[in-house]
């Protein structure tokens, strides 16, 4: 994945808005999903991957490899909105490598396009068992919707 640009965060309590994202979500709290690195237009979280995140044969579910880069992409678009604001997931598109096994997964999702109505983001989800052993296991596209307060 290439560098993250100097982008400049609409607001400068950015941090407490993204850390908000993974405290309040119920499911992503559930989940155990927590982020690692938090700046301007780039988020990276990791997962310690649990008996309850795999399929039938011991791989990480391809629901969980869905909603870690969604969310995290999420968070990632977080960091470039006005304060008040919300993201919500427009659309996405994950494609999925090879299977994901070992017992932590990481994600770093970085902005692509910036916009004032519509964030595009790419997420790099890797698997393994320690961090030098990560393998690239699924990359998503997320086009968040920035949504203001009415």
């Amino acid at each position: 994945m290439a560098e993250t640009p100097d982008f400049q965060p609409a607001h400068a309590d950015y941090r407490t808005e993204v850390e908000r994202i993974f405290t309040t979500a119920p499911f992503i709290r559930g989940l155990g999903l927590e982020p690692v690195s938090i700046a301007p237009g780039h988020c990276e979280t990791r997962l310690a991957v649990r008996e309850d995140h795999q399929q039938q044969d011991g791989y990480v579910h391809a629901g969980v490899l869905a909603t870690v880069g969604d969310h995290t992409a999420g968070a990632a678009g977080a960091t470039l909105i006005p304060a008040g604001a919300n993201v919500l997931t427009a659309e996405f598109k994950i494609n999925l490598l090879r299977s994901a096994k070992g017992r932590e997964l990481r994600c770093v999702s970085r902005v692509l396009k910036p916009g004032r109505t519509l964030i595009v983001v790419e997420s790099e989800l890797l698997a393994g068992d320690a961090l030098d052993q990560m393998r690239l296991v699924a990359k998503a596209t997320v086009t968040l919707a920035v949504v203001m307060p009415r």
